[in-house]
C-alpha cells in the first residue's frame, strides 16, 4: 500500500504524535508498504535538510501554542502529491490544519481516510484565552463533525474510546495502542548522562521527561520534593524537555529553595532519551492527561520502573509491582516514590519486562494499523458497490 500520514506535528518538533507517528512510519515500511508524510514547514529544520517522502506545506505558528505549526495553504500541492504517488489510504493524525487537508484528498482521491485521535482537547482549553472562549461542549461538536465521514478512528486506548462514544461519534473505532520502537531506545551508544548533568553514584534520581506545559503538573513533582527529601535527603529531580512552563517551574524551584536538588536538563534528542531513562532510578508522571503514556513505555523499555497517575491504560500496563506503581493523588505519589526509593528497587526482570512491552512492540502496532487499512479499503469498495 502507498500509505499518506498528514500530521501538522512532526520532526524537529519533539513531541508524543511526533514519535508515535515516527514508529508507525517506521513499522509500516518494515511490512513492505510505502509511506508519506505530509506535514508544515517548521523554522528549526536545518537548510537543505533532505527527507525522503516528507512533504510540507506552508505554515505560521499556531495562537497560543507558538512551539506548534499550523498550515495556511497547501489543499492542491498535497492532492497533486498525492495523485502521482497513488494514495491508497490516508491517515490523519490531526484535526486541524492538515488533517482537514487529508480529508480533501482522500476525498478527490475516493480512497479511505482514517484518523487517529491523540488527544483529549477538553485538557488544553486553557491554551485558547486561558479557558474563555472554548468549552468542552465545543470540543464534542467538533472532534464529532470532524470524524463524521471517515472510515475509521483509532482510539489509544480505553480511556479515548470512552471520550470519543461520550461524544457520540458513530465512525467504526479500534483500541490499538501506540507502539514504541523499542530498538531505538536501547539502540543509541551509552554515554553517562549522569556526569554531564554532575550527578553522582550517591544521588538517587528521579526523572520527568515530557514537553514542559501546564498540563503535565510537573509544579506537583516540585511540590512534593520538599517532603520526599525529608525521607530520602539524596534525591534529585531531573526534568527533561522544553516548554511554556519553563519560566513558572524555575520560579516555583527557586522560591522552594530547592536549586541544588532540580537540574533543567533542556530538550533531549529522540536518539538521546533512552540514556536520559537509564540514568534514572525512577521515571514519574504527574500527569493526568495523557491518553497514550509513550514516555512510560519508553522508560520501562530502558528498564527503569515508573511512578504514573492511574488511568484505564497504565492499571493494564503496570499490572506487576516491579514495573512501579500508579497513583490518584499527589500524597499517593509521594508515598509510592518514598516506597521504592527506600527500598532501591530498580529492577525489573527480563521474564516481566518482555510480557509487558510484547503488547506495545512497534511491530504489533504497525500490524493492527494494516489490519484496519485493509478492512477501510474493502469496506469502502462494498458500499460503493452497493450505491451502484
Amino acid at each position: 500500500m502507498n500509505i499518506g500520514l498528514f500530521t501538522d506535528t512532526y520532526f524537529p518538533q519533539i513531541s508524543g504524535v511526533a514519535t508515535s507517528i515516527q514508529t508507525l512510519k517506521n513499522a509500516l515500511e518494515a511490512r513492505g508498504h510505502s509511506v508519506f508524510i505530509f506535514t508544515t514547514t517548521d523554522p528549526h529544520l536545518p537548510k537543505g535538510s533532505v527527507e525522503p517522502n516528507v512533504f510540507r506545506v506552508a505554515s505560521v505558528p499556531f495562537v497560543s501554542f507558538t512551539d506548534r505549526r499550523i498550515a495556511f495553504r497547501g489543499v492542491f500541492q498535497a492532492t497533486k502529491i498525492a495523485k502521482e504517488v497513488k494514495l491508497d489510504v490516508v491517515h490523519t493524525q490531526t484535526e486541524f490544519s492538515m488533517g482537514m487537508i487529508g480529508k480533501y484528498v482522500a476525498k478527490s482521491l475516493n480512497i479511505p481516510a482514517i484518523h487517529t485521535y491523540h488527544t483529549n482537547y477538553e485538557d488544553y482549553l486553557h491554551y485558547v484565552l486561558n479557558g474563555h472562549l472554548l468549552k468542552p461542549y465545543h470540543v464534542k461538536q467538533f472532534v464529532k463533525a470532524y470524524l463524521h465521514s471517515m472510515q475509521g478512528v483509532i482510539a489509544p486506548s480505553e480511556q479515548t474510546r470512552k471520550t470519543l462514544k461520550g461524544y457520540g461519534v458513530k465512525t467504526p473505532m479500534r483500541i490499538i495502542s501506540t507502539g514504541v520502537d523499542l530498538h531505538s531506545i536501547n539502540e543509541n551508544p551509552k554515554r553517562d548522562v549522569r556526569q554531564d548533568l554532575g550527578l553522582t553514584d550517591r544521588d538517587l534520581v528521579l526523572l520527568t521527561l515530557s514537553r514542559v506545559a501546564p498540563e503535565k503538573k510537573i509544579d506537583h513533582l516540585i511540590q512534593s520534593l520538599p517532603r520526599i527529601l525529608k525521607e530520602v535527603p539524596n534525591v534529585k529531580l531531573v526534568i527533561a524537555g522544553d516548554g511554556p512552563a519553563m519560566e513558572d517551574l524555575q520560579d516555583l524551584t527557586h522560591n522552594l529553595n530547592l536549586e541544588d536538588k532540580v537540574i533543567f536538563s533542556g530538550n533531549v534528542e529522540h536518539s538521546d532519551v533512552g540514556n536520559y531513562y537509564r540514568m534514572a532510578d525512577l521515571f514519574v508522571s504527574a500527569s493526568d492527561t495523557e491518553t497514550q503514556g509513550l514516555t512510560y513505555i519508553e522508560a520501562l523499555a530502558a528498564g527503569t520502573p515508573c511512578v504514573v497517575f492511574s488511568t484505564d491504560y497504565t492499571q493494564d500496563i503496570f499490572s506487576e509491582p516491579e514495573l512501579g506503581r500508579i497513583f490518584k493523588s499527589q500524597a499517593e505519589m509521594e508515598r509510592d516514590i518514598i516506597e521504592l526509593l527506600r527500598k532501591k528497587q530498580f529492577t525489573i526482570s527480563k521474564n516481566i519486562l518482555h510480557k509487558t512491552l510484547d503488547k506495545v512492540t512497534a511491530s504489533s502496532f504497525g500490524e493492527n494499523v494494516e489490519k484496519f487499512y485493509l478492512d477501510a479499503i474493502t469496506e469502502l469498495k462494498a458500499n460503493e458497490v452497493k450505491n451502484d
